[in-house]
This record gives C-alpha cells, sequence and structure tokens, in this order.
C-alpha cells in the first residue's frame, strides 16, 4: 500500500484499505467533507459515499446504505446523522462526536456569519453574486448523487418501481415524507414474507480480513467492534447524558433571563421542530416559516426563503436556515443585551437543540441496527426505505432543478396531482449555462467537487459583475 507520504492520493481505488484510520486521520477527512458538504443532504450524502466508499473503502456499500437508511428514519439532518454513524464505527462516542461537530460546524459559522450580514445590512449583492455560481454547481452534484446511489441501491425492477413510486407520490401528491418511508419500508417488511425471492438477501456480514475488505469489516473481524454491540447499561448512560445536555439551555437561559424570554422560547420551539423534522429542511420548512412568522413574529414574510437561499449556498446541513430564525428572533427582541449579541445567543440556542438529538438518536439506535445487519426481514425493509430515498433525491433535484433554472415556479393543482410550473419568461440564461459546465466538469471531465465548486464560484462572480458594467 502506498502511502499519503510517498506522494499519492490516500487509499485511491486501486490500493487497499487502512487496516486502521487514526483518529488524527478521521478528523482531517471529516473537516474536509463538512467544509465541501455544499448542496443539501443529496449531494452531502453523494461525496460521503464518494469519499469514504470509494475513495478511501472505509466503509462498505452494503454497510454504508444500510446507515443511510436507518438515518432516513429519524427526525432530524440525514446526512449529520450518517456522518455520526460512521464516525461512531471508526472511533467510538469521540469519533461519532467529531464528524457530528465537524459536518455541522463550517455551515453553522458561515451562516453565523450571514445572519450577521443579513440582520446588520439586509442587501448582500456581494453575497448573491458570490454564492450565484455554486448554486448552479450544486445541480451537478445532486444530479451525480441520484445516478450514484441509484446505481447501487436499484439491483432490481422491484426496488426501481419502489423509487419511481416514491417520486411520484412526494412530487405529484405531495405525500408526507414520512408516510412514503413507512410505506416502502412496510413493504420491504411485508413483501419479504410473501414473497422473498423478489427481494434481495442481505449481503454476508462474516466479518473478513481479506485484502480487498474494508477498513471498518477489518475492525471488526479482529473484534474492535465491541462497542457496536447493544448494551442496557451503554444506553440508560446514553440517554441520560445526551438528554442532560439536550435540557440544559432551558435551565441556564430561565434562571438568567426568565422563562419569557426569547431565548428560551426558542430552545423550546426548535426542540419540539427536532422531534418531527422527518424528511430534513423542505418537510419542516412550511411549518416553522408560519410559527415564526404568525405566532412569534421572529421572521418577516419572505425572510424564510431568504434563510433557505443562504442555507443552500453554504456547507452544513439546511436545516441550518432555522440558525436565522434564531439570530433574527434574539436580534429583534434582546431583551436588554446588544441586539448583535442577543441575536448570536439565539442562533447558538436553536443549533444546540437541533442538533443535540441527532447524536442522542445515533448512539441509542445506532448498536441496535448493526446487531439486526444480517436479519433478512430488516435488511428487505431497509433496502426498500433506500430504494425509496433515489424517489427522494430525485424529487428534490427536480425542485431544485426548476428553482435555479427559473426565477418564478409556481404549484398548480388539477385534482389531487399537483404540477411545478415554471414561468418561462423567468428563465436564468446564465444560471443554466453554469449548471451545463458544471454537469460537464462532473461528468465529462470528472475534476472533483471542489473544483467544479470553485471554478462554477469565480465564473459566477465575474458574470454577475460583467452584466452591472
Amino acid at each position: 500500500m502506498i502511502s499519503a507520504a510517498e506522494g499519492s492520493e490516500p487509499n485511491a481505488p486501486d490500493q487497499a484499505p487502512p487496516e486502521r484510520v487514526s483518529f488524527a486521520e478521521a478528523v482531517r477527512v471529516w473537516a474536509k467533507i463538512g467544509f465541501q458538504s455544499f448542496g443539501g443532504p443529496a449531494a452531502q450524502i453523494a461525496l460521503m459515499h464518494q469519499e469514504l466508499v470509494e475513495k478511501r473503502r472505509w466503509i462498505s456499500d452494503a454497510r454504508f446504505l444500510h446507515a443511510l437508511a436507518y438515518c432516513m428514519l429519524l427526525p432530524g439532518p440525514e446526512a449529520t446523522q450518517l456522518a455520526t454513524y460512521i464516525g461512531w464505527l471508526l472511533h467510538k462516542t469521540r469519533g461519532g462526536l467529531a464528524a457530528g461537530l465537524l459536518f455541522v460546524l463550517p455551515g453553522f459559522l458561515c451562516m453565523l456569519g450571514l445572519s450577521v450580514l443579513y440582520a446588520g445590512f439586509h442587501d448582500l449583492p456581494i453575497i448573491t453574486a458570490l454564492f450565484f455560481g455554486m448554486k448552479s454547481a450544486v445541480l451537478a452534484i445532486v444530479l451525480e448523487a441520484v445516478l450514484r446511489i441509484g446505481k447501487r441501491a436499484l439491483t432490481s425492477r422491484l426496488l426501481a418501481c419502489v423509487a419511481g413510486a416514491a417520486f411520484v407520490a412526494l412530487f405529484f401528491f405531495e405525500a408526507p415524507f414520512p408516510a412514503v418511508v413507512a410505506a416502502a419500508g412496510l413493504f420491504g417488511l411485508v413483501g419479504c414474507r410473501v414473497a422473498p425471492s423478489l427481494f434481495p438477501k442481505p449481503a454476508d456480514t462474516t466479518p473478513s480480513t481479506a485484502p480487498d475488505a474494508t477498513t471498518i469489516d477489518r475492525m471488526d473481524a479482529r473484534g474492535e467492534l465491541a462497542h457496536t454491540k447493544p448494551s442496557l447499561r451503554r444506553a440508560s448512560l446514553v440517554i441520560a447524558s445526551f438528554g442532560t445536555l439536550w435540557s440544559s439551555p432551558f435551565v441556564v437561559l430561565t434562571a438568567v433571563f426568565g422563562r419569557d424570554s426569547v431565548f428560551v422560547k426558542e430552545a423550546i420551539f426548535f426542540s419540539k421542530a427536532a422531534v418531527v423534522t422527518f424528511g430534513g429542511a423542505y418537510a419542516v420548512l412550511a411549518y416553522i416559516a408560519q410559527e415564526a412568522v404568525v405566532t412569534y413574529g421572529w421572521l418577516r414574510p419572505g425572510e424564510m426563503l431568504d434563510g433557505l437561499g443562504l442555507a443552500e449556498t453554504t456547507p452544513g446541513p439546511l436545516i441550518l436556515v432555522t440558525e436565522l430564525v434564531g439570530f433574527l428572533g434574539a436580534y429583534r427582541a434582546p431583551g436588554g443585551l446588544h441586539p448583535m449579541v442577543a441575536g448570536t445567543l439565539g442562533a447558538c440556542v436553536t443549533a444546540w437543540v437541533t442538533f443535540v438529538p441527532c447524536f442522542l438518536w445515533i448512539f441509542l439506535g445506532a448498536p441496535y441496527i448493526e446487531a439486526l445487519r444480517g436479519n433478512r426481514s430488516l435488511h428487505a425493509a431497509l433496502g426498500t426505505i433506500t430504494a425509496a430515498i433515489v424517489g427522494v433525491i430525485a424529487n428534490l433535484s427536480v425542485w431544485l432543478f426548476a428553482h435555479t433554472l427559473f426565477r418564478t415556479v409556481s404549484d398548480a393543482h388539477i385534482g389531487p396531482i399537483r404540477l411545478l410550473l415554471p414561468s418561462f419568461r423567468t428563465f436564468d440564461a446564465l444560471a443554466a449555462t453554469l449548471a451545463a459546465l458544471a454537469l460537464v466538469a462532473t461528468f465529462r471531465w470528472k475534476l472533483g467537487l471542489p473544483r467544479t465548486l470553485a471554478g462554477a464560484t469565480v465564473l459566477g462572480l465575474v458574470a454577475r459583475g460583467l452584466l452591472k458594467l
């Protein structure tokens, strides 16, 4: 095996995966993924698959998809939880914490900076121009995610039909995301018992030290995954520790600012949102927007969409849009603090109660999901869920394409059928050109995510500047 010190790309596809991954190396990789995780969950999952499965081979494709299917069942940002799950497999609790925190931290800092600019200046032409090209490049990343994950998840006509049905249910009938995922899982669970020959068998879970075995499989063969075994004592400790972390802002903020302060209200509201955010940021956007605008008055109409636009063009999970909500709510009701200080505290409280539950769900449930990895019924259920995820990502892709290439997109309904109708008069030729170049760079030239994003960002900035001359 050629090491990075000898000048080659570490763990290139033709090299054997490492026997172990040092914690320092894992931190470097998680930081790299965190800073490059643009484009929402579809692009983020694709990036992790590329880095961890294809390039470095730390985890097998089957294990990756198994973990992904579980994360899609959970409330909260699935890509963050997937990173936490894989980090936990590699380096126990500290690995899960490092992976999850580094996945969120770059986006949190970016959104905090943009929230300060938004609240203080509101008009952000430079920021808009800077991220214009990046948003177009994200389209190529999402499309690549559909193709890559679809190729591995849709291993039969039946699973392809499940993906198609999920897309139709979400796109044309606006079915709730949790209902689509639950229906897919139930179909696999029951279908496997009725017609087992139609569903793929679980991959061999026997630990292996073969040269082509992934790093985590080799660790399993050497008995280094004892921390993944279910334990009632460990589960109780996880509930106690993360329950305390989750609830601590309520106690501290109530003692310092009083129960009626905006900070306590934000902590309570976004804790509730963290429990019901099945389907990610888009699924919960309407709920948060209505409550933030109508019930609490934290936002003005239209500002939620501004926040989503900022979150789409910064690294990290899209649910970070809530950070802007928390910032503006506290900024406008500072309670004796300087508005910027209050806004920063509001953003931190919002992020804390949004993401602490992510670690709780993974550290509590992942050992049981790992223990059932070879169970045929569970494998069929998670397999159909993964197939449905392809339909979910395809639905997101169409939504992003429409809203990036057209400045005005409206919904029309024919009975129960929803249609997405772009206004062709608002077609953005520049965005389409940059998106086409990003597609060529991704699929033809294979430049990779960092260079594609950087190139599209620079081209967008230059093009926007030239159009204003």
